[in-house]
């Protein structure tokens, strides 16, 4: 666990904020904690981070003036999350900010105390971390990255840009997914039989794993695949990534950034947009809001994202349908 120093010129938007200056009287420095599920070395993860301590600063929160942030990052490592969610807690911040469901049930497991405000996590009701999405009803609230039925909406995507694809793999981290997986699988299986394509269940625990399951698509007919959200799968993604082209298996993500990274097409929400919403939340807490009090709140932007240079690659031509509706086309 290390103190995450704010991007330049953060101090000039602080200065320039009525509510920082409300903010700055006060001599008590306020520690908030943060934990993400991916990797330090991972830009994408880095702005995740960037877009939530500029939200703070535009609130009045800034770093070595009256707030203390601690950040940690899990490197999509359940072992590591833990020990840095034990850490974390011991150090006895105000409020944390999670990043994933891993990272919030290692927290949850830590204290049942400290305010937590969640990102990225897909099922808090069935995983057990508020009791209803209106009256979370303890210590923790948050915001929902994705809801079941867009696996059936991916598995749409993916008939739609690869209609020759007659079996697809949905593939999933089973320590690191929403509730082992089981949140997406029948919305998926529902969606693989009006397609009428066959639905596999890929779990997968490793790089060497995920080689496995692209593998067999690659070697069996018509193969296609879409890749759940995860922390893990989202910390290895360019294994994915560089298998599916290597098998010729068209693949539809749920982050945009495998889409940028190479992959095929993504659909999903905008993750930085979650973060920004978390800022207001973790300022309410400082200021005396209770968690139990603040609604889980659900996806309000969505982005598509589509790569034309690997459709190119996989034969595909990418139809009408979907270049109008892309907010990003990579050529």
């Amino acid at each position: 666990m290390r103190r995450r120093e704010f991007i330049a010129g953060l101090g000039a938007v602080v200065a320039a904020s009525p509510v920082a200056a409300l903010a700055q009287q006060s001599d008590r420095i306020r520690r908030i904690g943060v934990l993400i599920g991916g990797a330090e070395n991972d830009p994408e993860a880095k702005a995740w981070v960037a877009t939530f301590t500029l939200g703070l600063a535009e609130l009045g929160w800034a770093d070595g003036r009256n707030a203390r942030i601690d950040v940690g990052w899990g490197a999509g490592s359940v072992s590591r999350i833990r020990t840095l969610a034990k850490e974390l807690v011991a150090r006895r911040p105000e409020t944390i900010l999670a990043s994933g469901t891993p990272v919030t049930a290692a927290l949850r497991q830590e204290t049942q105390t400290i305010p937590i405000v969640f990102t990225l996590v897909g099922d808090p009701v069935g995983d057990g971390f508020v009791e209803s999405l209106p009256r979370p009803g303890g210590n923790i609230t948050g915001f929902i990255s994705q809801e079941a039925a867009m696996a059936g909406k991916w598995l749409e995507l993916l008939t739609e840009i690869a209609p020759a694809v007659k079996q697809a793999a949905f593939m999933f981290n089973p320590d690191t997914n929403s509730r082992g997986g089981a949140y997406f699988q029948p919305a998926f299986e529902v969606a693989a039989r009006l397609l009428k394509v066959e639905p596999i269940a890929a779990p997968v625990r490793s790089d060497a794993e995920i080689e496995t399951v692209i593998n067999s698509l690659g070697r069996g007919p018509r193969g296609g695949l879409v890749v759940m959200s995860d922390s893990f799968v989202t910390a290895h993604r360019a294994t994915p990534i560089l298998l599916a082209a290597r098998n010729n298996v068209p693949a539809v993500y749920s982050v945009s950034v495998f889409s940028r990274d190479g992959g095929l097409l993504s659909y999903g929400p905008d993750y930085k947009d979650i973060f920004r919403r978390a800022a207001p939340y973790v300022d309410r807490i400082l200021r005396g809001a209770k968690p139990a009090d603040l609604p889980v709140q659900l996806p309000t932007k969505y982005e598509m994202t589509v790569n034309l240079k690997t459709a190119k690659a996989l034969g595909l031509a990418v139809p009408p349908s979907i270049l109008l509706r892309a907010d990003e086309v990579i050529e």
